[in-house]
């Protein structure tokens, strides 16, 4: 057995971090020490565009210490005076000068002290405008898609789902990595990181509001305690889980998964449907691949197609879902379909359409 005890995962989960940070998707995105550093040469232009002026003009100023001004007393005075702080030693004696220290000089100090202001009010309201986004994304997240690990397994998962119609505003990814979690906003999801065993982590990603639950992770023991801890926060989502053992299923499965793929299985089954039969693998390929060409769909029996068998219909039906059972198209059990029955059909998807698979969950046999 592959999956370490229960005891043991619990020790290692109570040995991490409750640290967590939720981040959301912007649509342009600056490091806050960029935008410092912008401003601070802006503010450095500003101080050396009026020491110019003044020096310029330095036959229009007087300096009370040897009555003249060069190049230090010009920038000494630009300090002072764009700061506010006004010393007096320095002086505009001429028309000329106070002419430019009133048009020019004086708006120059206006716009250095707006620089300098608008920076520290910036960086003073930025965790407040950041727990407001927060908090407002959250009184709006209903009915949403966690999906637990952003790698090679996650994406494909969410890429799948967004191809039916879910708004990337409708996923949240749960990952420990900071970079993982940038990559997910990029893609306009919105991401929370930290250790997905804990409930606080998951509670931040709204998980007990969630409509499906998507766990791939890189460990199947850690599989097991996410599933184990997503189940308790919410009995009512679809949690679908992958595994990397096929011994480890049925452990997913009582933990409360709906679904487990084993993820090493499958690709070798799809390599070796390949080998025997290379189109075949194609249409396989394609089926799993929403969005184009062929679609594996689960849609209810409308009005129309009770009590027509299921070759009568216009869509190729692959199974019946009747109840708790899975029913083959071909199975005489089926009889005729009723208005409760639902049907997995296969469908070809165009630019010109779109189709949604039916969210509710798979009954389990």
């Amino acid at each position: 057995m592959k999956l370490a005890g229960h005891d043991a995962i619990a020790r290692q989960a109570d040995e991490k971090t409750a640290t967590y940070r939720v981040k959301l998707p912007r649509r342009i995105v600056e490091r806050p020490l960029r935008q410092v550093a912008r401003r601070v040469l802006m503010a450095l232009g500003v101080l050396v565009l009026t020491a110019l002026l003044v020096w310029f003009d330095r036959s229009g100023y007087n300096d009370n210490s040897d009555g003249s001004v060069d190049l230090l007393d010009a920038f000494y005075y630009a300090t002072v005076t764009l700061s506010t702080t006004g010393y007096g030693d320095i002086t505009p004696v001429s028309d000329g000068a106070r002419l430019t220290n009133i048009f020019v000089i004086t708006p120059l100090r206006v716009l250095f002290l707006i620089i300098l202001v608008g920076t520290t009010l910036e960086v003073l309201t930025e965790r407040t405008r950041e727990e407001w986004r927060l908090n407002r994304w959250r009184s709006n997240l209903r009915d949403h898609t966690v999906v637990v690990g952003f790698g090679t397994k996650g994406r494909s998962a969410v890429e799948t789902v967004c191809a039916t119609g879910l708004k990337p505003e409708q996923v949240v990814v749960v990952d420990p990595s900071s970079k993982v979690i940038d990559a997910a906003n990029a893609h306009g999801y919105a991401g929370v990181m930290g250790d997905a065993t804990r409930s606080d982590v998951l509670l931040r990603a709204e998980v007990q509001r969630a409509r499906k639950i998507i766990i791939a992770t890189q460990r199947d023991d850690t599989a097991v305690l996410v599933t184990l801890t997503a189940r308790q926060l919410n009995r009512s989502a679809k949690i679908v889980a992958a595994v990397r053992e096929e011994e480890n299923a049925p452990l997913l499965r009582q933990s409360g998964a709906d679904a487990v793929i084993t993820s090493a299985s499958a690709a070798g089954r799809l390599l070796g449907l390949s080998v025997l039969s290379p189109h075949a693998g194609m249409v396989m390929e394609d089926l799993i691949q929403q969005g184009s060409g062929l679609d594996l769909v689960e849609r209810p029996v409308i009005k129309a197609e009770v009590g027509l068998k299921p070759k009568e219909v216009d869509d190729l039906v692959v199974s019946v879902v009747r109840g708790h059972r899975v029913l083959g198209y071909d199975d005489t059990a089926i009889g005729t379909l009723q208005l409760t029955d639902r049907l997995i059909t296969i469908v070809r998807v165009t630019p010109t359409t779109h189709v949604a698979p039916d969210s509710k969950p798979l009954p389990q046999d």
